[in-house]
């Protein structure tokens, strides 16, 4: 490694840890806008007539579960006496029917229904619906995405997994098997459904409805009575299933607290092998897969508890490893389960479940439709989401603003590859003359080359004077070898934030490009697959990363002054040219994998960057003309 590779990643490091220090201290809002929580809760329906005897002699349930569903444009919640919990929460694809939904479906749900149709339908097993045809005997196939880590059944439809019940969704957890409780229904309705239960000290009342008024969007709410004492009892958030970002799973699970009248949020250490209790005065707690995710708010209630819960992947697996399933293209064990649980109190405590995609806009909207500006309060339900990775915050900042233009970009193509394209064009203008810089610079050091190798091989015999030779010829040229990093690290902010703005906004999960090829811009491009997987190339093809690599090899040939006889090459440029085809190859493999979005800006960003830089050698040429 010679001085200036190494002087040049000493300034990356340096830039990294100078952009650190400044964006390391968040934003904190406005205290008077934020005082502890006060909202006008909603009181739970009035009951109306039932006819209890529908729900009696209907065909039995495996482990002697019943199951009862309710349905919104949203959400099929799928509520198990055991437990009083949720087994399922589906959310409907975007279609002609559920237009409301913004779930795409993506890649993998079509390969589990081609597969695996038996783990494909919605609900999994028979279920009740509060109406007067109220047997079910089978859910739908396909058509949703099954928010929540699932049992997974055998060709047969026998259990082959069965989910624990201490992964449900909001169900009573303690170290005495409460949420293997099995719970009486005392109300079903469609919008609402009651269950009754007791452990050893509590007598637990359990009411999920839709309210009537100010529902977001992927919300319901609970309505939770304990009378009794409910010392060691916990109520869970669920285990989310797996969803992949830029090929990596990454769950999240955050919290808000409040603190000297300002709300912030934090994110929660993922446990190993054992739980994670902390005690801190939380609002709420959140459980992402990294796309989409709950978010459990105990209104006019904050707890001064919280635990995060792992799950051993290969105890519940996810729907990912049934994909190509002979082949273990996703063990199961790779993929471990958290759960974010909240300590339960005597007495009643409503809670606003938010399950559903952790998308800015909604959670925005949510946070404008639960805003009580009368009593200062806001939910803040869009601080859930964080961009994640090494160099987080220096990226937030960044993604949040490329965010905003690739926004604007959208509402003017109604296309989110255009939107990237045009994103490309964006920061490709705003980072011009910095490019500029480093390209003049580039040129300067090329055409001095032949005088440095010159002076080089006239001193040989002695280093430090040709060394002292060299600096003079720099001088005497006004060129600073080492200015030419200085425009690239000022610019990887912005090149980090387009990378995990890229891997992990929710807008770009399912959106496709071209049809058959480049059908979701936050997952690879695929052009074909094949049966037996290849080592690190997997089963399917990736043609975008080839093609960005191609355009990068093509800018070092177009843009490098290099003698086209390899005799004539230095030394220098040998190496030169050696390091532009590696990197060329480099990225080329690290990119194989990433999600097309990523691979389509780097590859638009280079082909931008080789008229940037011939434009510039023109305009040069055309100088050196006139003055010459």
């Amino acid at each position: 490694m010679d001085k200036r590779t190494l002087l040049f990643i000493l300034c990356v490091s340096a830039a990294f840890f100078a952009v650190q220090s400044w964006f390391a201290h968040e934003q904190k809002q406005n205290p008077q806008a934020t005082p502890p929580k006060k909202e006008v809760v909603q009181t739970v329906p009035s009951p109306s007539k039932l006819d209890l005897a529908l729900l009696e002699n209907l065909p039995p349930a495996p482990t002697n579960e019943e199951f009862y569903v309710i349905e919104t444009p949203y959400q099929q919640l799928v509520f198990t006496n055991r437990g009083g919990s949720l087994a399922e929460i589906n959310l409907p694809f975007q279609t002609g029917k559920d237009s409301k939904s913004i779930v795409k479906e993506i890649d993998i749900d079509r390969q589990i229904l081609a597969q695996s149709p038996q783990n494909a339908r919605f609900p999994l097993y028979p279920y009740r619906i509060a109406t007067q045809s109220d047997i079910q005997t089978q859910g739908s196939l396909g058509g949703y995405y099954p928010l929540l880590r699932r049992s997974i059944l055998n060709q047969d439809e026998t259990i082959k997994n069965a989910l624990p019940t201490e992964a449900y969704a909001l169900n009573v957890v303690g170290e005495n098997h409460e949420s293997e409780i099995f719970y009486r229904v005392t109300r079903f309705e469609p919008d609402l459904i009651q269950f009754q239960g007791s452990t050893g000290n509590a007598r637990i009342t359990k009411t999920f409805y839709i309210p009537k008024e100010r529902t977001g969007p992927y919300c319901f709410q609970l309505d939770l009575q304990i009378d009794g004492d409910p010392t060691g009892l916990w109520l869970s958030s669920g285990v989310p299933d797996v969803e992949l970002l830029g090929g990596a799973y990454s769950p999240l699970l955050r919290y808000q607290v409040t603190a000297k009248g300002e709300h912030d949020v934090d994110t929660m250490s993922l446990p190993k092998k054992a739980p994670i209790i902390e005690h801190r005065e939380v609002n709420w707690v959140s459980n992402c897969n990294g796309f989409l995710g709950l978010i459990v708010d105990p209104l006019k209630s904050p707890t001064n508890t919280y635990a995060a819960v792992p799950f051993e992947g290969s105890k519940i697996p996810t729907r990912l490893s049934l994909i190509d399933a002979h082949y273990q293209l996703y063990p199961a064990e790779k993929y471990p389960g958290y759960s974010t649980n909240l300590p339960l109190k005597s007495g009643s405590v409503t809670y606003r479940i938010f399950a559903g995609p952790f998308d800015d806009g909604l959670l925005k909207e949510l946070d404008a439709l639960y805003e009580d500006p009368l009593a200062r309060y806001n939910p803040e339900y869009a601080s859930a989401q964080s961009i994640q990775g090494w160099f987080s915050f220096i990226s937030e900042p960044f993604a949040k603003f490329l965010f905003f233009l690739m926004q604007l970009f959208y509402a003017m193509t109604h296309s989110w590859a255009a939107s990237i394209v045009l994103l490309t064009i964006a920061l490709r203008a705003m980072m011009y003359p910095l490019n500029a810089w480093s390209i003049r610079s580039s040129l300067k050091m090329q055409e001095i080359a032949p005088k440095v190798q010159a002076l080089q091989e006239r001193h040989k015999k002695d280093p430090k004077k040709a060394q002292l030779e060299v600096i003079n010829l720099y001088r005497e040229s006004k060129v600073n070898p080492f200015m030419g990093c200085l425009p690239v690290l000022l610019q990887m902010p912005f090149l980090i934030g387009m990378f995990y703005l890229l891997k992990s906004s929710f807008p770009l999960r399912g959106a496709p490009f071209i049809p058959g090829w480049i059908d979701d811009l936050a997952a690879p491009d695929i052009l074909f697959t094949w049966g037996q997987p290849i080592w690190f190339i997997g089963n399917a093809f990736h043609l975008l990363p080839i093609l960005m690599g191609l355009t990068m090899f093509l800018q070092q040939r177009l843009t490098t002054k290099l003698p086209k006889d390899p005799i004539k090459l230095s030394d220098q440029q040998k190496q030169q040219k050696m390091m532009g085809n590696v990197m060329s190859v480099f990225l080329t493999v690290m990119f194989y994998h990433f999600p097309s979005g990523m691979n389509i800006y780097f590859m638009f960003s280079t082909l931008f960057g080789i008229l940037q830089q011939a434009w510039i050698m023109h305009s040069r040429n055309i100088k050196q003309k006139v003055t010459g």
